[in-house]
């Protein structure tokens, strides 16, 4: 099997058996089990499904067998959530019934410095050509396939009683997570939900014994479903493996970095947690650049720089034209744009005319300022902000636009946002969106623009560093002479004719 199949053995199996496999409703082999249970029963996971557990007659209405042995007919994958001490014994058994890939949710390995036991089951897999994944790790989930290995139940019961969310699943999507912790890919998964961002597939590494970055940036480039990687890194064993796949995805999607370990204390715990080696920051700085990966700074940051790329195309240039209703926050977004070296350039004379123009006619305000960013003062209207974004998409020497329409002003009705959306939805320009606040409504046109498929945040800043992204992402395709073609297959995508 070449790469590819090796890899698409992890999110499409034929048939999958969970070793420890449980009833105990907190263990984790029953979280799991139950996990691929119910989506079989929902006709969403259509791989055969085997429980493995010595003490079990049956778990959740399916025949549990004592051994992986014991299975009949052929079994591609296997879940792997005994002590760590049973793994090599479960992985020789593998062996003999010609498994696949192997993911290994159990930890107690070199993360605790028992290195000798992860070796021994990387040499046995090894041998078998059997692909590992972890361990000490969350595993797979692909919202497509219903292959779900998250040992963290979607819903708990509290002490007074009452059941809640837990760890819900995502909507599916186009944004792929890879990572190398667990935890805080499991918090992903919370965050984006909340946010109503769907993801495609779900890679927790954990230690890395065997499948690491490169094979899987490698396969998500082939997969239709995938159109953002955002990767969590905190040490990369073969750098030279990861740039090279690293190049040929980003000529064709975007993949956003956030790089753990960059202190000292930050590379000490890293090594701790998943016995990661985090090397030089510098480096690690030094490649992203070379290899066209766009690296967060934070949490915050790495998804909102993903959500912008999933949404919007990436920018032609770096000349960005700033539409507001309140003079501070276009200040702040106008700052942050200089910081992040973007262009908040006075408008062409032309624009300046068209928006002249607009003041004549009465269509906005005489006090509105229009040398950039347009202050449409206190008194904007939602038709005000439509004359306004349309003059700056049609202008050839803005190369994208910041809105930031806070919803707090009298005139300003919610139908603001479809009017922007409606307007600049056959462009390809990129537009992004600000309003300010946490309250239900801030929330709620936030949540409208991103229905529309532009991306919203709660600050300037945010929505400045988000266009960052968009217009440095943009620079490297054109470095690459691939904007043209990445452009075509994106607006393709979009529906946009």
């Amino acid at each position: 099997m070449n790469i590819i199949e090796q890899m698409d053995t992890f999110f499409n199996p034929k048939s999958v058996a969970v070793i420890g496999a449980s009833r105990k409703i907190h263990k984790a082999g029953h979280v799991i089990f139950k996990n691929f249970a119910d989506n079989k029963r929902r006709g969403i996971l259509k791989a055969e499904l085997y429980p493995v557990n010595p003490k079990e007659d049956y778990i959740l209405g399916f025949k549990c067998y004592s051994s992986l042995l014991e299975i009949p007919g052929k079994i591609d994958l296997i879940v792997i959530v005994v002590p760590a001490e049973f793994v090599p014994e479960v992985m020789s058994q593998a062996v003999q019934k010609g498994v696949k890939a192997a993911v290994i949710i159990s930890a107690g390995f070199s993360e605790i410095g028992n290195r000798e036991l992860e070796r021994q089951v990387v040499e046995i897999a090894k041998k078998a050509g059997i692909r590992v994944l972890g361990p000490n790790c969350l595993g797979v989930y692909d919202s497509y396939t219903g292959v779900d290995m998250l040992f963290l139940p979607e819903t708990k019961i509290l002490s007074t009683g009452d059941e809640m969310v837990a760890t819900p699943r995502p909507m599916a999507g186009n944004i792929s997570i890879v990572t190398q912790s667990g935890a805080f890919g499991a918090s992903a998964l919370d965050y984006l939900t909340g946010r109503q961002l769907g993801i495609s597939k779900f890679v927790s590494f954990g230690n890395k014994c065997d499948v690491e970055e490169a094979e899987m940036l490698e396969y998500l480039l082939e997969d239709e479903k995938t159109e953002v990687i955002l990767l969590y890194i905190e040490g990369i064993r073969d750098g030279r493996k990861f740039m090279e796949s690293a190049r040929k995805v980003t000529r064709i999607k975007p993949v956003i970095a956030l790089k753990t370990g960059k202190t000292s204390a930050g590379a000490r715990a890293a090594a701790s947690h998943t016995g990661s080696i985090a090397g030089t920051d510098d480096v690690y700085e030094a490649a992203f650049m070379q290899c066209g990966v766009i690296r967060a700074k934070d949490m915050e940051e790495f998804f909102d720089l993903g959500k912008a790329l999933a949404y919007q195309p990436p920018a032609k240039g770096n000349n960005i034209g700033i539409v507001t209703d309140a003079g501070g926050p276009g200040i702040m977004a106008a700052d942050e744009c200089e910081v992040r070296g973007l262009r908040v350039k006075r408008f062409s004379d032309d624009t300046i005319r068209k928006f002249e123009d607009l003041k004549s006619q009465g269509k906005i305000p005489k006090i509105a300022t229009n040398l950039n960013p347009v202050d449409l003062s206190g008194l904007a209207t939602s038709e005000m902000f439509e004359e306004a974004v349309k003059i700056l998409v049609e202008d050839p020497e803005i190369d994208g636009i910041i809105v930031l329409g806070l919803h707090h002003l009298p005139a300003l009705m919610e139908d603001f946002v479809d009017r922007i959306a409606n307007l600049v939805k056959d462009y390809p320009k990129p537009i992004v969106a600000c309003d300010i606040g946490e309250t239900e409504m801030a929330m709620f046109i936030r949540s409208r623009f991103d229905k529309f498929g532009i991306p919203a945040y709660g600050s300037p800043e945010d929505a400045a560093r988000a266009m960052s992204a968009l217009v440095r992402y943009g620079k490297y395709l054109i470095k690459c002479k691939c904007y043209d073609e990445y452009m075509e297959n994106f607006m393709k995508r979009k529906g946009v004719k």
